[in-house]
C-alpha cells in the first residue's frame, strides 16, 4: 500500500509551506483581532491559485482534485486557522456544488470569477430553527414573473461578509415529502433584495467572516436554479460530504501547528534547571499529541484519496472530520498546558490555536452527527458481512 503523495503533490505541499510562512502566519495575531483577511492576502492566496485548486483549467483553475485541495488547507490553516477556512469554504462548499451540478452556461458563467479570486463564494444553509435539521428550513423561493423570488433569512454563513457569489438552499415544494422539498440556487450578493446583516463576533477564526443574509423579495432568473427542482436535501448533503474533508484538513493544520509550537517552547523554556522537554509529562503530551497527528493524517487523505478516485467517501469522510476535528481540540488543550500560564495570554499562539480549534467539532456536521454517519455506516456494514466498511 501506497500512502507517499506523488510528486506533484509533494512540491505543491513545499510551496504552500513556504508561502503560509512567509506570507500567512506573521499576520496571523493581526488578523485575529482585525476580524478579517486583508485584501492585500486575499490577492496573495489568488495569485497562488487557491480559489481555483479544484476547479477544471478550462474555466481558469488548476484542474487539481481533493488531495490537492486538502494540502492547501492543511497548510494555510497551520498558519492561519481563519484564512484556512476562507479557501476551504470557497472551493467546497460554493465551487463543488456548481461543479457537481451546475449547467455548461453556469459553469461558463461563473467558474472562471471563482478561479481568478475575483469572487469569494459561500454556502447558505443554516437557518435559526434549521441546523443539522436542514429540511427545516423555512426560508422560501417562489416561482414569479419568470424567475425565482427568494424570501427569508440565512445565519452562521462561512465567507459570508466576504463572499460575492452564494449557493441558497430554500424551500421551493413546501406540500412534499421532506426530502423533496428543498431546492438549490445560485445568487449574486449584488442582488436586489439580499442584504449582508449581522457578522457575529467569535470565539475562534475570527478573520473567517460569519454572516447572516437576509432575503426580501429577492428575484434571481429561472436558470439561477442549481441543479433539479426538489434535489436540494440530496445535493446539500452531498456538497457536506466533501466540505467535511476540507474541514479535517483545517483541523489538521491546527493540530499540527500546536504540536510545533509546543515542541519548540518545550525546548526553549527552562524549569528546575532543564528544559520543559526533559520532563517525562511534557514528552507524553508531544507523544500523544503525534499519535493524533498522525492518525488523523491518514484518515483525512485516504477520504481525499477516496474522492479523487471516486469511491464512497462519506464514510471515511465522516470519521477524518470526527477524529482530526477532536484531535484538533485535545492538542490545542495540551498547547496551553505545555505553555502554562503563557499559554492563556495572547501574546502567545496558543490560547489562539485553542480558540480556533474548537469550531471544527461543530460546523459542516457536528461530531455527534459524523458519530451517527460512522454507526450507520457500521450496521450497513453488518448486514454486507463488512464489505462496505473495508
Amino acid at each position: 500500500m501506497d500512502f507517499e503523495l506523488d510528486d506533484d503533490h509533494r512540491a505543491l505541499q513545499h510551496e504552500l509551506r513556504n508561502f503560509a510562512e512567509k506570507e500567512v502566519a506573521p499576520g496571523a495575531e493581526e488578523r485575529d483581532h482585525a476580524g478579517r483577511v486583508s485584501d492585500e492576502l486575499k490577492t496573495k492566496l489568488a495569485e497562488m491559485g487557491l480559489f481555483g485548486i479544484t476547479i477544471p483549467e478550462e474555466y481558469g483553475g488548476a484542474g487539481m482534485g481533493c488531495v490537492a485541495s486538502s494540502i492547501v488547507v492543511e497548510e494555510i490553516s497551520r498558519a492561519c486557522a481563519g484564512t484556512g477556512v476562507l479557501i476551504s469554504a470557497h472551493n467546497s462548499l460554493c465551487v463543488e456544488p456548481i461543479l457537481l451540478f451546475g449547467s455548461d452556461e453556469q459553469k461558463q458563467k461563473y467558474l472562471p470569477k471563482l478561479a481568478s479570486g475575483e469572487w469569494i463564494g459561500c454556502l447558505a444553509l443554516t437557518e435559526a430553527g434549521s441546523g443539522t435539521d436542514m429540511g427545516a428550513a423555512v426560508c422560501r423561493a417562489e416561482q414569479k414573473n419568470g424567475g425565482w423570488e427568494i424570501n427569508g433569512n440565512k445565519i452562521f454563513i462561512t465567507n459570508g461578509g466576504d463572499a460575492s457569489l452564494v449557493v441558497v438552499l430554500a424551500l421551493t415544494d413546501p406540500e412534499v415529502k421532506k426530502s423533496r422539498r428543498l431546492s438549490f440556487f445560485i445568487v449574486e450578493v449584488d442582488t436586489p433584495g439580499l442584504t449582508i446583516g449581522k457578522l457575529e463576533k467569535k470565539l475562534g477564526i475570527r478573520c473567517s467572516t460569519t454572516a447572516e443574509h437576509i432575503f426580501e423579495n429577492c428575484c434571481v432568473p429561472e436558470q439561477n436554479l442549481l441543479g433539479t427542482r426538489g434535489k436540494g436535501t440530496s445535493q446539500a448533503l452531498a456538497t457536506l460530504d466533501g466540505g467535511r474533508i476540507g474541514i479535517s484538513a483545517q483541523a489538521l493544520g491546527i493540530a499540527q501547528a500546536c504540536l510545533d509550537e509546543s515542541a519548540r517552547y518545550a525546548n526553549t523554556r527552562e524549569q528546575f534547571g532543564q528544559t520543559l522537554g526533559r520532563f517525562q509529562a511534557i514528552q507524553h503530551k508531544l507523544a500523544d499529541m503525534a499519535v493524533g497527528i498522525a492518525a488523523s493524517r491518514e484518515l483525512v487523505y485516504r477520504a481525499a484519496w477516496l474522492k479523487d478516485t471516486g469511491g464512497d467517501f462519506s464514510y471515511t469522510g465522516a470519521m477524518a472530520k470526527l477524529f482530526a476535528s477532536e484531535t484538533s481540540s485535545k492538542c490545542a488543550n495540551h498547547a496551553v498546558q505545555i505553555f502554562g500560564g503563557y499559554g492563556y495570554c495572547e501574546d502567545y499562539p496558543a490560547e489562539r490555536l485553542l480558540r480556533d480549534a474548537k469550531i471544527t467539532e461543530i460546523y459542516e456536521g457536528t461530531s455527534e452527527a459524523q458519530r451517527m454517519v460512522i454507526a450507520r455506516g457500521v450496521l450497513a456494514a453488518a448486514e454486507a458481512n463488512w464489505e462496505s466498511v473495508v
